[in-house]
C-alpha cells in the first residue's frame, strides 16, 4: 500500500467538515504491525524499519495494526529535515541504534488503515481518526498529536512556532491509497523545495570536486532548470553527493530549459535520478530558486514522485 498524498491548498477551508493538523517537517511512513513486529515502509515502498529502531517497541501496543504517519527528528525542539536526513539512508542496525541513542526519532501518527484484521480505508476519516484517539497510542517515541478545528489559527500558531505549516482534511473522506486528493490539503510555510540533481560543478580550484549541483525541478514538459546550489555542500554531504551522483554521468543536460552559461560551463550532467531537499529564499517568477541551501537526499522519494505533482510528462525521468 502507498499513502494518500494531499494536494497544495489555495486557501485553508472553513467549517464544521474540515479538521486541520500540524505539518511535519519529516519522512512519510506507513507503520504495519502484525504478530509482534512492526515495518516501516516509506512513500515510495522501500523497508525502511532498520533505520530508526526506537519505534521497534511501537510492535507490543497491538496484535495487528496498520498506521500512517510522519518520522521526524528534532533539532533544537522543532522538527528538522536537516537533523533527519543523516538517518534516512542508515541500513546498517549498529550505525542506526548509534544514531538513535543521540538524535532519536519520533513517529507523529496520524491516521489509522487497519485493526485487527479489518481493513478501515473505506471509512470516512472521522471514523478512523476516533478509533485512533481511542488506542491511547503514547510511547516514548511516537505518539497521536491533535487535530484543530481552526485552520487559520493553527496556521499562525505554526508560523509563530516555527513550524512547516498545515494539513487540513474532510471528516468524510476515506482514505485513498496512492492518490493525491483535495480531500486533504497542504499549507505549508517554509519555502522548501524538493528537486532533482541534473548536473555539478567542480569546487573552485579544482576540475573533480564537487562544489554545486544544479537542480531541476518538475514542468509538464519535462524538468525545469531551477539553478545551481552550493550552500551547505560541505564536508560529508560534499562525499555523499560525489558518490552518489558519479555513476549518473550523461554527456547532455537534462534539463528542458536553458541553463545559463556561467552555471553550463564546466558542468557534468547526470541522469536526473537523484532527489534532494532545499531551503530557499523565494521561487521567482521565471521558476528559479533564490539563494538554496542543501538540506539533504530524499531517499523517501524519486523522481516519479515529483513528476506526479504536476502530471504525465514528456521525457521524464524512469520510474525506479
Amino acid at each position: 500500500m502507498r499513502p494518500m498524498l494531499a494536494s497544495p491548498a489555495t486557501a485553508i477551508p472553513h467549517g464544521e467538515g474540515w479538521v486541520h493538523e500540524v505539518k511535519w517537517d519529516g519522512m512519510r511512513v506507513l507503520a504495519d504491525i502484525r504478530d509482534g513486529r512492526l515495518t516501516l515502509t516509506s512513500r515510495t515502498g522501500n523497508d525502511v524499519t532498520a533505520s530508526y529502531p526506537e519505534l521497534a517497541p511501537l510492535a507490543d501496543a497491538y496484535d495487528d495494526m496498520l498506521l500512517d504517519g510522519e518520522v521526524v527528528a528534532l533539532d533544537g525542539g522543532r522538527p528538522s529535515f536537516g537533523a533527519l536526513a543523516e538517518r534516512m539512508h542508515v541500513r546498517d542496525r549498529r550505525k542506526a541504534e548509534r544514531l538513535a541513542s543521540v538524535r532519536p526519532a519520533t513517529l507523529m501518527v496520524f491516521d489509522l488503515l487497519r485493526l485487527y484484521g479489518s481493513d478501515l480505508t473505506s471509512q470516512p476519516l472521522s471514523a478512523r481518526r476516533e478509533l485512533l484517539e481511542r488506542l491511547d497510542l503514547k510511547g516514548r517515541h511516537w505518539q497521536v498529536p491533535p487535530v484543530y478545528d481552526d485552520g487559520e489559527e493553527l496556521f499562525s500558531a505554526t508560523l509563530e512556532q516555527g513550524l512547516e505549516g498545515v494539513v487540513s482534511k474532510r471528516l468524510s473522506a476515506p482514505y485513498l491509497p496512492g492518490r493525491r486528493s483535495t480531500d486533504w490539503l497542504k499549507s505549508p510555510h517554509k519555502l522548501t523545495v524538493s528537486a532533482v540533481v541534473g548536473g555539478w560543478r567542480p569546487e573552485v580550484g579544482t576540475t573533480d570536486r564537487l562544489g554545486a549541483v544544479l537542480l531541476g525541478v518538475p514542468s509538464p514538459q519535462g524538468w525545469r532548470y531551477a539553478g545551481r546550489m552550493g550552500s551547505g555542500i560541505a564536508g560529508k554531504a560534499q562525499r555523499q553527493l560525489a558518490e552518489l551522483l558519479l555513476p549518473l554521468g550523461r554527456g547532455t543536460s537534462p534539463f528542458v530549459t536553458e541553463v545559463p552559461r556561467i552555471d553550463a560551463d564546466g558542468a557534468f550532467w547526470v541522469e536526473p535520478r537523484l532527489v534532494v531537499e532545499a531551503r530557499t529564499l523565494e521561487v521567482t517568477k521565471d521558476g528559479r530558486l533564490r539563494q538554496p541551501a542543501y538540506l539533504g537526499v530524499r531517499t523517501d522519494l524519486t523522481p516519479q514522485d515529483l513528476l506526479g505533482e504536476v502530471g504525465p510528462v514528456e521525457g521524464g525521468a524512469d520510474d525506479e
